[in-house]
């Protein structure tokens, strides 16, 4: 599948303000399953500085310097990207899929940071552990079943919902709660995975849906690793694996860096501001001649 995304961000300012530096992950992935063809980002005001960085996880991020005071901040992202399906589950397993729970000592070291609980000292939540034990009862502690439960349960527990602001919750309180956000969900599933040793990070990116929605917006959904297939994507708010319509722009253990514009300012007291932001899609079409308009954020 190939795509032309245009994600346009616009930040209003009720008065002249000085911008701090502003950390962008707009850029969407290049590797793996997915290719970054072209990516262009427009900036208004002009930044003094841009630093090109590449993040733990391995994905590129922006960091941008401002001059001078504004009322408003822009953004322009486009990118054209080529995404293709990756292998089956089953046949990566090569019928040796691993049982659960999987040993942390067989894991590569790099991987622990995706192991971490939620908990200030690293454990995991009570509740998260109850969830998962019920998945893994319903699985016979086999991998690629106790995804799928772990998914059937979390749709059953917890309904989805829009939620545009805030942080993704603790795990404990999206349960607490019976409802949260695809980003509320996604980290829900983190939680479960690495109680049974998976490690897994929170996503952020593009769902392309057909047909198109009314209005579009980021959306984020879970990466688990699994000995023998790699990284590979989960979206419990849909109920499936990822396929070939996702889009990555940035992956994490912590989903607030995974924000697609974070950044301070400074003005007169009570500064208020205001972001409007908007998502279109052009697809390419199946005969490859041109790209059919898709999705479109008011």
């Amino acid at each position: 599948m190939r795509a032309r995304i245009i994600h346009r961000l616009r930040y209003q300012y009720d008065a002249p303000v000085n911008l701090g530096d502003h950390r962008l992950c707009l850029k969407p992935r290049g590797h793996g399953f997915q290719r970054l063809l072209d990516h262009t980002l427009s900036v208004l005001p002009e930044p003094c500085q841009r630093r090109e960085l590449l993040a733990a996880s391995g994905d590129e991020i922006l960091r941008l310097g401002f001059l001078g005071s504004t009322d408003q901040l822009c953004f322009e992202a486009s990118s054209w990207v080529e995404t293709r399906p990756a292998p089956a589950l089953d046949s990566c397993f090569n019928g040796m899929e691993p049982p659960l729970p999987y040993p942390r000592g067989q894991l590569n070291q790099d991987l622990l940071g995706a192991l971490e609980g939620w908990l200030p000292n690293g454990q995991h939540e009570p509740s998260a552990i109850d969830l998962t034990q019920e998945a893994l009862m319903g699985s016979n502690q086999q991998t690629l079943a106790f995804l799928h439960q772990l998914i059937e349960l979390i749709q059953d527990r917890v309904k989805y919902t829009q939620r545009h602001v805030g942080p993704a919750w603790p795990a404990g309180r999206t349960l607490r709660e019976r409802i949260g956000s695809c980003r509320d969900l996604a980290m829900l599933m983190v939680a479960c995975c690495r109680v049974v040793g998976l490690p897994a990070r929170f996503v952020s990116g593009y769902q392309l849906l057909d047909p198109a929605p009314e209005q579009y917006d980021l959306h984020a959904w879970t990466e688990v690793y699994l000995p023998g297939a790699g990284w590979r994507g989960f979206d419990p708010s849909a109920g499936r694996e990822v396929n070939d319509r996702y889009v990555v722009l940035a992956t994490s253990s912590k989903p607030e860096l995974t924000a697609a514009v974070s950044g301070s300012f400074s003005g007169p007291p009570n500064t208020a501001s205001e972001l409007n932001w908007s998502i279109s899609v052009e697809e390419e079409t199946s005969e490859g001649k041109g790209v059919k308009p898709q999705l479109q954020a008011a």
